[in-house]
């Protein structure tokens, strides 16, 4: 199960509470087991093989196909845990589903959809680095700064035409048309960034890898 083995630590039933907060690389493999849900049932795609993370997902934690239409319930737990581990926000998942309505009629869409979602969010999160820099030594318990900062350097991101750096001036052009195309908000990538750079902060650093072997 690789990543999910540490998200799904514990043995998943429906009345067990208190799901461990997992780390970057659980959050970001929620995120694509949600893209996977919306596809498959926005699509009548049924065939698991298609969808690697939405399989593992559903055979870990033995989600029910509803009215042998894969996605609905895959779906709907998926966002529940992604809002209670990590406080995703409604709108959040709502872009998302707009975005897939919009651009995926097709398995080559699909394909093509994922792809360019994966270069706008590598994109983006190494141009955020670039330009937050030093703000990322704030604090974890400063989540407020930190959000305002976030939020700010996407603000830049999206509206900002002059910048000094070419390679940088290159990167935000790369991502206005990534944004434009699979239509996501400023504050959909806010919320994105900001949690990733949150879980990050608490991952162990090599130094800290180091003493713990």
């Amino acid at each position: 199960m690789g990543i999910f083995s540490k998200l799904f630590a514990k043995k998943a039933t429906e009345a067990e509470k208190g799901w461990r907060v997992g780390g970057m690389e659980d959050f970001v493999s929620l995120i694509r087991v949600y893209y996977q849900a919306v596809m498959a049932s926005q699509m009548g795609i049924s065939n698991l093989a298609a969808f690697p993370d939405l399989r593992v997902f559903k055979q870990t934690l033995h989600v029910p196909t509803t009215n042998n239409k894969l996605g609905i319930n895959e779906k709907k737990r998926c966002k529940e845990m992604l809002s209670s581990l990590y406080g995703m926000p409604t709108n959040f998942f709502s872009e998302i589903d707009a975005s897939i309505k919009k651009n995926c009629r097709t398995l080559q869409q699909m394909q093509q959809y994922l792809f360019q979602f994966q270069g706008f969010t590598q994109e983006l999160m190494m141009l955020v680095g670039n330009l937050m820099k030093w703000k990322f030594r704030v604090p974890g318990f400063m989540r407020k700064a930190l959000y305002s900062m976030t939020q700010k350097t996407i603000t830049d991101i999206t509206t900002k035409d002059s910048w000094k750096d070419e390679g940088v001036r290159k990167s935000v052009m790369a991502v206005r048309q990534y944004q434009r195309h699979l239509d996501y908000s400023a504050n959909w990538m806010t919320e994105y960034v900001f949690h990733i750079v949150i879980l990050a902060k608490k991952e162990p650093n090599a130094e800290e890898k180091a003493e713990n072997k």
